[in-house]
């Protein structure tokens, strides 16, 4: 069976509470993320690989194909 891949994910800033969606790279991590609200630069929590791991709705494409990670090639 074939999982489907979800490239779109709503970023929520944890300083204002604006929310964006956008479209997830497939080819490398996205480790900052500018909101769009307040200006904060984003960054992973610890343990995540990027921006839509952290704050987003979706985890990054590599994530939910079952990769540990957007920057391995695992």
């Amino acid at each position: 069976m074939h999982k489907t891949i979800i490239f779109e994910s709503m970023i929520t800033c944890p300083s204002c509470g604006h929310k964006e969606t956008e479209h997830m790279p497939t080819d490398a991590c996205q480790y900052f993320y500018e909101c769009k609200g307040c200006g904060a630069l984003l960054r992973p929590k610890p343990g995540d690989c990027c921006v839509y791991c952290s704050y987003g709705t979706v985890p990054c494409p590599s994530i939910q194909a079952g990769r540990h990670s957007c920057c391995s090639s695992q």
